[in-house]
């Protein structure tokens, strides 16, 4: 098996479109004035759904490397207090967060001092591989929930 292509492979699912939508093709349609809504009594917005992948996946990259890692209080953290961003700089950072953590991610997956089989620095029982398809399989799922609330706010149609 040649590992390097498989580490590529995996990798390229992080960034979506091979079976769902790539998150950045969707939040880089999103007007801020959108961000907070919270359409049809649904219990978060697009800034909250956001705001949780973003979170979830960063604290994931940290559990994998961090040697002075912390786990977060669930769900609490997990989660914005607020239901909408501050300012606009603030959902940039957000989007900017999350395509940052999430090349840090790839970057560990694809490093060659890295076996896919290999326990994360934080854990007796989680492998880079298991820690991987969770972020991937975590994002896919909220980015279609993402799309389902870009729908109800006819932002997107497809």
């Amino acid at each position: 098996m040649n590992t390097s292509i498989v580490k590529n492979q995996i990798a390229a699912h992080l960034d979506g479109g091979e079976a769902f939508l790539p998150v950045q093709n969707l939040i880089d349609t999103i007007p801020f004035n959108k961000t907070g809504i919270r359409p049809h009594n649904l219990p978060y917005s697009l800034y909250e759904l956001f705001y949780h992948i973003v979170f979830a996946q960063k604290d994931i990259l940290d559990y994998c490397v961090e040697k002075n890692y912390s786990a977060a209080n669930w769900p609490d953290d997990y989660w914005p207090v607020m239901h909408k961003p501050q300012n606009e700089q603030e959902w940039e950072d957000l989007k900017t967060q999350f395509l940052q953590d999430r090349e840090s991610l790839r970057n560990f997956i694809t490093s060659e001092e890295n076996a896919l089989d290999d326990l994360v620095l934080n854990s007796t029982e989680h492998t880079i591989i298991r820690q991987v398809m969770l972020v991937i399989e975590h994002n896919a799922y909220h980015t279609g929930q993402l799309l389902l609330l870009c729908r109800l706010l006819e932002i997107h149609d497809n």
